[in-house]
């Protein structure tokens, strides 16, 4: 089950220029990208670990999506 919103991700698709998005690519956008997303929090989870802390930063996010 997709946790993002299936509107938001329409509305996403549209701001790339799209006219129309069928439901099922919008739901399958935000698969991927709920899958990408996991990969970015784990990483960005470690990172916050490494560093002595126990609350993942918004620092932690934007260097484990460069990471990953």
């Amino acid at each position: 089950m997709v946790e993002l919103p299936v509107a938001a991700v329409d509305r996403v698709i549209r701001k790339s220029g799209a006219k129309r998005v069928s439901e099922n690519a919008a739901v399958a956008l935000a698969e991927v990208l709920e899958e990408r997303a996991i990969v970015i929090a784990a990483e960005a989870a470690k990172l916050a670990e490494h560093a002595g802390r126990r609350t993942v930063r918004d620092v932690d996010i934007r260097l484990a999506a460069k990471r990953v």
